[in-house]
């Protein structure tokens, strides 16, 4: 697994966490720091990655 994605907030991190899911892409959060200050970091599969990356990407452009 490699970090994908360190979300600003909390709510960050639930959006992305969604998109994730929804594309069908397994996940894993890691609280960082350490002190469990903050949102977590999302790591995903290596090969998973080009995947995470499109559907985020597709997800913010405008409807």
């Amino acid at each position: 697994m490699t970090l994908f994605y360190d979300p600003a907030d909390e709510a960050d991190q639930q959006r992305i966490e969604e998109i994730l899911r929804q594309g069908g892409v397994e996940y894993f959060l890691r609280e960082e720091p350490a002190k469990k200050l903050g949102p977590c970091q999302v790591h995903v599969a290596e090969e998973d990655v080009p995947h995470a990356e499109k559907l985020l990407q597709e997800a913010q452009k405008p409807h």
